[in-house]
C-alpha cells in the first residue's frame, strides 16, 4: 500500500515537475542557433505575421458574418480596438516572460518554467495546432489570389489561369462545392491536392532551412508590398467613403461585435512567434518586448484605418467575404487596382507563412529539446544552425493536411488555440511574480497581477461567448486536447523519465570520476 501511494506521488510530482529557467537558458547556449535579430526584425516579423489574411481575407465575413453567426457591420471598428486592447494584456506578459527566459518555444516554455511538465506539454499541443493548421488555413487563402493573380494574364494557358479545382482546393472545400463528381476518385474517395498551397508551404520552408537571417530579409520585401498596396488602398478608397454606408453601425447589436472580436482574432495568430525568435535575437531582453508591443500597436493602426475605408465604401450587404479589399476597388470602377491587391496579398499572407512555419518548427524543437519527441528531431544543422529535421518533418505534415482540413473550421480552431495559450501565458505570470518575485526582470508587467488578470478574464469571455457560435470547432477542440494527452503519456511521460535516468547516471559517473581524480 505504501509503495503504491509512494509511486502515486511521484507520478503527480512528475506531471508537476517545473523547469528551471537557468537550465532552460544554459540548454539554449548549447543549441547553436545564430543570433543574427534586431528588435527591427522582430518588428517586421510582427508585422509579417498580423497583417495579412486578416486583412485580405478574414475582414470580409467579420463584417458580414458567415452562415455560423452574423457579423459586426461597420462596429467590427470597435471590434477590432476591443481585440487590440484584449491583446495588450498577453503582449506584456510575453514581454515580461521574454525578458526573462529568452529560450525558443514561446507559451510552451513560459508553462514549463511556471505550471509543470504536464501543462507545458499541454499548451506546446495548443501550439502546435494554432501554428500547424493556422499555417494551411492561410495557404488555402494564398491559393485562391495566386489563381486571381494567374487570370489576369491572358496569354497563359487555360490549365493554369482555370486549373482543375482538384489541384487548387482541398477535399472539404470540393465537397462543399458540390463538386465531388470532377475530380479524380481512388476506392471512392475524392483524391484531392491543393498544389498551389503545397508549393509556397516547401519554399517558406527551404528558406527558412537557410538561416532566419535570410528570411527576415525576404519578409522584410513582402512587408514592404503589402503595406504599400494597403497604404494606395486607404488612399485611395477615402475618397470614395460614403458615410450613410454606416447606417446602421451597429446592425447586430452586442452580439455581432463580440463575435467580430473572435472572428478578427484570427489576424493576431502568430504575433506571439516573435518570442519563439528568443534564442536568435542578439539582446532579447530588450529587443523581444519592444517588438512584441511595437509591432501589435502598429497593426491595430492599419486594420482600424482599412475597415473605416472598407466599410465606408460599401454598404454591409456588398462587402465581398473572399476578397474584400480588391471587390471593393472594382466597385468603384478602379480596376487597375485589382492586379495590385492581388500582388499585395500574395506578399502578405506569403510573410504570415514565413511567421506560422518558423513559430511551428520552433515550438517542436523547443519540445523535442525537452525530450518529448525523439532526440533526433532536436538536431541543429551544422552549416546553417537551424533545426533542419523537426522543420522538415512538421512541413511534411503539414502539406499531408493541406489537402484535407476544412478551411473555416482551422480559422477557427486556431482562434481558439490562440486564446488559449493568452490565458495560460498571463496565469504564468502571475505564478513566477509570486514563486519567484525577486528574479531579474528587464521589462516587467505594469499592475501585476491586475493586467494578467484582465488578460484571462477578457480572453475566456469572448471564447465562452464565440464557442456556441462555431459548433464544429468547439467539438473538435476538446478532442484535440484528448489526443495530446494520450500521445503524453504513452510517449512523451515515458520519454522524459528514461531520459532523466541517463542524464542522472552520467552525472553519478562524472562525480565518481572526478572523486577519484582528487583522491
Amino acid at each position: 500500500m505504501n509503495t503504491a501511494l509512494t509511486l502515486f506521488k511521484q507520478f503527480i510530482m512528475n506531471l508537476l515537475k517545473k523547469k528551471n529557467p537557468e537550465e532552460m537558458i544554459a540548454d539554449s547556449k548549447k543549441s547553436g542557433l545564430n543570433k543574427t535579430l534586431t528588435g527591427f526584425d522582430l518588428i517586421i516579423l510582427g508585422i509579417s505575421a498580423i497583417v495579412g489574411a486578416g486583412i485580405f481575407v478574414m475582414i470580409g465575413s467579420a463584417v458580414v458574418g458567415t452562415p455560423e453567426h452574423v457579423g459586426a457591420g461597420p462596429a467590427l471598428i470597435i471590434s477590432i480596438v476591443l481585440a487590440g486592447i484584449i491583446c495588450i494584456f498577453p503582449a506584456f506578459c510575453y514581454a515580461e516572460f521574454a525578458s526573462m527566459i529568452p529560450v525558443s518555444g514561446s507559451a510552451y516554455v513560459y508553462a514549463y518554467a511556471t505550471m509543470g511538465e504536464l501543462m507545458a506539454w499541454m499548451i506546446g499541443w495548443v501550439l502546435m495546432l494554432e501554428y500547424a493548421i493556422g499555417t494551411i488555413a492561410v495557404a488555402s487563402s494564398w491559393t485562391g489570389y495566386f489563381i486571381q493573380f494567374l487570370q489576369g494574364f491572358p496569354f497563359l494557358p487555360e490549365v493554369l489561369r482555370h486549373p482543375p479545382v482538384w489541384l487548387v482546393n482541398n477535399y472539404t472545400s470540393v465537397a462543399a462545392l458540390g463538386q465531388q463528381a470532377s475530380v479524380p476518385h481512388f476506392m471512392g474517395i475524392p483524391v484531392c491536392l491543393n498544389l498551389p498551397a503545397m508549393a509556397i508551404i516547401a519554399i517558406i520552408a527551404l528558406v527558412l532551412l537557410k538561416g532566419m537571417k535570410e528570411s527576415t530579409n525576404f519578409a522584410k520585401i513582402m512587408v514592404f508590398i503589402k503595406v504599400a498596396v494597403i497604404a494606395i488602398f486607404v488612399i485611395v478608397g477615402f475618397f470614395y467613403i460614403r458615410p450613410e454606408n454606416w447606417t446602421p453601425f451597429v446592425p447586430n447589436g452586442v452580439k455581432g461585435i463580440e463575435l467580430g472580436v473572435f472572428t478578427i482574432f484570427y489576424a493576431y495568430i502568430g504575433f506571439d512567434a516573435i518570442s519563439t525568435a528568443a534564442e536568435e535575437t542578439k539582446n532579447p531582453q530588450k529587443d523581444l518586448p519592444v517588438g512584441l508591443i511595437g509591432s501589435l500597436l502598429i497593426c491595430s493602426v492599419i486594420y482600424i484605418l482599412v475597415t473605416i475605408v472598407l466599410t465606408g465604401m460599401q454598404p454591409m450587404s456588398e462587402i465581398d467575404v473572399t476578397a474584400p479589399i480588391a471587390f471593393a476597388m472594382r466597385a468603384v470602377h478602379q480596376d487597375w487596382f485589382a492586379g495590385a491587391i492581388s500582388i499585395g496579398a500574395l506578399a502578405g499572407l506569403t510573410s504570415v507563412l514565413i511567421v506560422l512555419v518558423f513559430g511551428t518548427s520552433r515550438i517542436l524543437y523547443a519540445m523535442a529539446r525537452d525530450g518529448f519527441f525523439p532526440k533526433i528531431m532536436s538536431r541543429v544543422h551544422p552549416k546553417y544552425k537551424t533545426p533542419y529535421v523537426i522543420t522538415l518533418v512538421s512541413t511534411i505534415l503539414m502539406l499531408i493536411g493541406s489537402c484535407f482540413i476544412n478551411m473555416t473550421v482551422a480559422a477557427e480552431l486556431c482562434i481558439l488555440g490562440t486564446f488559449t495559450s493568452f490565458i495560460i501565458v498571463c496565469i504564468g505570470i502571475i505564478i513566477l511574480r509570486y514563486t519567484e518575485p525577486d528574479r531579474p526582470r528587464a521589462f516587467k508587467v505594469p499592475f501585476c497581477p491586475w493586467f494578467p488578470l484582465a488578460g484571462i478574464l477578457l480572453c475566456g469571455y469572448v471564447m465562452s461567448k464565440a464557442m456556441p457560435d462555431i459548433k464544429t470547432a468547439s467539438a473538435i477542440f476538446p478532442v484535440w486536447l484528448v489526443v495530446g494527452v494520450a500521445i503524453y503519456f504513452a510517449y512523451g511521460y515515458i520519454n522524459h523519465r528514461k531520459l532523466e535516468k541517463e542524464a542522472l547516471s552520467v552525472t553519478k559517473i562524472e562525480e565518481a570520476e572526478s572523486a577519484s581524480t582528487n583522491v
